[in-house]
């Protein structure tokens, strides 16, 4: 669940809930996309929220593998509902727990304090106990180490350790008695009080973030004293600026907790690109983004040549001779059905010089950087363009100039695909702090995806209407003629208009596909090119669209009103998101 839905859709409605029904509701909620079967639930959330870490980020210690220094801790689920969930959402490292030998008979709700931006957990530990964790684990596929936070007697810690030691990467205990380390091969941290800390018998400390107290002060003094073992430290971070004093004081790992419920759930991602911010990468141009610039200059140019056909011989002499017809016997028929086509082809125009500015600056900004994000994005967008040449013949109608594009772009296209195979690359940003200008940056996101999203559905809708019933009730009204008297006059006139309306649709779809992945994937604090990507790419695609309707007198409100949403958002976007991508600390 990414920051945009969390802030600007799910935590305002539940908060209206008790705090123990709305964290179920969301973990089991979100542990039943990531279970959907053939691994689709991981790629919903991947596509939403885009967890991945950099390469740059990962690290080795006690024998394991951390993707990152980031981990849950396991406050945050203690009933264990959101485990298979977690493991998709960026985390180098989950914590389950407080785990006890037996199941505690009722649960203590948390205390949230809006306010002061806290919530109390429960002072004693509350399990669902070692069978029911046993069985959660034992189906749980891993993606990063698990630690097990264990609570009870010296023998019950053992029993637990025998069972869970072969599906568990290390455990944290609260207490100081050291005999049970023989028991296991794994890391054991401790997570009690500083003063009786066994330094020489554990792994590594766990700090808790606790009232009036100071990680970054505990985790200096430690250091002071010589210990060079593992510090984790957990709760106590609420903004990515918080994690990196953590780190920079000498902590290796950090672990979010209620500062995690009222960030957000991209917190995580939030501080795993303030690290690589930090780290300064200046990658060498990726080979084969020049030819993806390319492939976006050649659609720009078809766009502009289709741009000006709408607006001066409207069609074209091949359609003419499909037509078996002159355009000058069309217009004395029914002047507007040359302006209805106008008005499809001004609006593909206008999609395609739109769609051709995005994928440029995609291709120079982020592929060029090596941005992975970027390339999925324009190979995603290209992709479902190709494959949209197939709704154009829906009605036995085939546009040569369409197939000579395709047959320009194809080769362009590969040729980048090929050479940008190896990609990996991860964003960073400049954001810091939960401020003003995140804040509204989070709804300026939001606006955003609601227009990919908008854009994507009204090229599904607009295709499948131009290879089926082409037209709508308002085309109609417009038209002031039935779709029989035109095929009366001319049996190939719908098959062309057909064309054009899949055509448009397939344009629409492609370039909604564009919109939502960047508006997803491409949000981050300080890339102003982002910004000036959504207004110099949207202006042509909203100019041309609305424009060409009242050029041509098609004015009809319900006809224009997704138009008018769809700037609506584009607009508050762009207002919304303007200090957040300038803003460079």
């Amino acid at each position: 669940m990414p920051d945009w839905s969390y802030h600007g859709i799910f935590r305002p409605l539940l908060t209206k809930l008790s705090p123990m029904i709305s964290r179920e509701f969301i973990h089991r909620g979100m542990n039943t996309i990531a279970s959907l079967p053939f691994g689709f639930g991981a790629h919903i959330i991947n596509f939403l929220g885009r967890e991945e870490s950099s390469h740059f980020l990962k690290l080795e210690k006690h024998g394991l593998e951390f993707k990152n220094r980031v981990g849950l801790s396991g406050k945050i689920d203690p009933l264990q509902t959101g485990t298979r969930a977690f493991t998709n959402l960026g985390f180098g490292f989950l914590e389950i727990g407080p785990i006890t030998l037996n199941p505690t008979e009722q649960f203590t709700k948390p205390i949230v304090n809006d306010e002061s931006q806290v919530i109390h957990f429960p002072k004693n530990a509350e399990s669902i106990g070692l069978e029911k964790t046993f069985k959660k684990l034992h189906k749980l596929k891993k993606k990063q180490p698990i630690f097990a936070r264990l609570v009870g007697t010296e023998n019950e810690l053992l029993k637990m350790i025998q069972q869970l030691d072969n599906f568990v990467d290390g455990y944290i205990i609260e207490t100081n008695r050291t005999e049970i380390l023989h028991n296991t091969q794994k890391p054991v941290f401790y997570a009690g009080e500083v003063i009786n800390f066994p330094k020489q018998a554990c792994s590594g400390i766990v700090l808790e973030k606790k009232q009036d107290s100071s990680l970054v002060e505990e985790i200096i003094n430690l250091r002071k004293t010589g210990f060079h073992g593992t510090i984790i430290t957990s709760g106590g971070v609420s903004e990515p600026e918080h994690a990196l004093k953590l780190l920079d004081a000498g902590a290796d790992f950090i672990m979010v907790s209620d500062g995690y419920v009222f960030s957000g759930p991209g917190l995580t991602k939030r501080i795993n690109e303030a690290l690589v911010d930090r780290l300064n990468i200046d990658p060498p141009p990726q080979p084969g983004w020049f030819s993806y610039w390319l492939f976006g200059l050649f659609i720009m140019i078809g766009g502009i040549l289709a741009f000006i056909f709408s607006i001066t011989s409207v069609i074209l002499p091949y359609d003419e001779y499909f037509l078996e017809m002159k355009r000058e016997t069309i217009w004395v028929f029914n002047e507007r059905i040359m302006q209805f086509m106008a008005h499809d082809r001004m609006t593909l125009a206008g999609t395609m010089i739109s769609g051709g500015i995005v994928y440029m600056q995609l291709a120079r900004h982020g592929v060029r950087r090596g941005m992975r994000w970027a390339k999925q994005a324009i190979d995603a967008a290209a992709i479902t363009g190709f494959l949209g040449i197939f709704a154009f013949i829906g009605y036995g109608y085939f546009d040569w100039l369409h197939l000579v594009l395709w047959l320009v772009l194809l080769p362009v296209y590969i040729y980048g695909f090929q050479k940008t195979k190896g990609i990996r690359g991860t964003p960073s940003s400049k954001n810091r702090k939960n401020d003003r200008v995140f804040k509204k940056g989070i709804f300026g996101q939001l606006s955003f995806v609601l227009l990919g999203f908008s854009f994507v559905l009204g090229g599904i809708v607009i295709s499948i209407i131009g290879v089926t019933s082409i037209f709508v009730s308002t085309d109609l009204a417009y038209l002031c003629m039935p779709p029989e008297m035109m095929e009366a006059f001319n049996e190939n006139l719908l098959p062309v208009i057909a064309h054009d309306r899949a055509g448009f649709g397939s344009a629409l779809l492609s370039v909604g596909l564009l919109v939502l992945m960047m508006s997803l994937w491409g949000v981050q604090q300080g890339q102003k090119w982002v910004w000036w990507t959504y207004l110099i790419g949207g202006l042509p695609a909203f100019y041309a669209g609305i424009y060409i309707h009242f050029a041509i007198g098609y004015t009809t409100f319900i006809h224009l009103l997704p138009a008018y949403i769809a700037l609506g958002l584009f607009v508050i976007g762009l207002i919304l998101t303007y200090q957040f991508f300038r803003k460079q600390d």
